[in-house]
């Protein structure tokens, strides 16, 4: 009898980077806030895992790939510290672009890949942004070809803490901006979002590029829930 692996493996990039339509139509919120847990409106169910032996049983056996900038290294600081294990960070001198990285995957059920990406591209004209999501959107459209059963899971934006200096040059009206082009781009694949803008927004806590970790916690629950999705019945 084949017996599962037990090895948990995560890798995280740190990405300090390189027409469509904007109109994402009406707004409506992916979820709310319920004593401090995020309830989605929608999609999967968000389950809570409360303990390490939790999130360990819901990663046993699966490839988690974290790729992006700071924000994904709070997760992987987040599950790093949470879990026992073996664990692989790529820092600047082994930087590469996210869409070549993809490329390299093998993919499939027990691969999952997240990516994090958009807010060291805010001093840059959008049309860089977008034209790296392309080529990302392109690679992820490959890996899901040649690997139907991987999981993807795409971090959308989040707000950020706001002095006169970063109001004027990096402000949360062109953060939102975007937050709707990734998720325009990302329309139609078979990729899940983890709404990092709205959790970030409708937390109580003061907001920072880098969510407090009462949000982070939620966005963990809802990659989780992803991976490993409430049984039916």
């Amino acid at each position: 009898m084949h017996k599962q692996s037990r090895h948990i493996g995560i890798f995280v990039q740190l990405s300090f980077g390189v027409k469509i339509n904007n109109n994402c139509g009406t707004f409506r919120p992916s979820g709310y806030y319920y004593q401090g847990v995020w309830r989605a409106l929608g999609g999967t169910t968000v389950r809570q895992f409360k303990t390490s032996s939790a999130i360990s049983q819901c990663l046993k056996g699966k490839m988690v790939h974290l790729y992006g900038d700071s924000t994904a290294r709070q997760w992987f600081q987040y599950l790093t510290n949470a879990l026992p294990g073996r664990y692989s960070q790529q820092f600047l001198a082994a930087l590469h672009y996210i869409a070549n990285e993809l490329d390299g995957l093998t993919g499939g059920t027990n691969t999952v890949v997240v990516v994090s990406i958009g807010a060291h591209f805010c001093p840059f004209p959008i049309e860089m942004y977008i034209r790296r999501l392309q080529d990302i959107r392109r690679a992820v459209v490959r890996l899901l070809d040649r690997a139907p059963g991987t999981l993807v899971i795409i971090r959308t934006v989040n707000l950020r803490a706001l002095n006169l200096d970063i109001a004027l040059f990096l402000s949360d009206w062109y953060l939102l901006q975007f937050d709707k082009v990734l998720r325009a781009m990302f329309k139609g694949l078979s990729v899940h979002l983890v709404h990092a803008w709205e959790m970030s927004l409708a937390h109580h806590v003061p907001h920072d590029i880098h969510p407090l970790p009462p949000v982070v916690t939620n966005m963990i629950n809802v990659l989780l829930s992803y991976i490993c999705p409430q049984k039916s019945g």
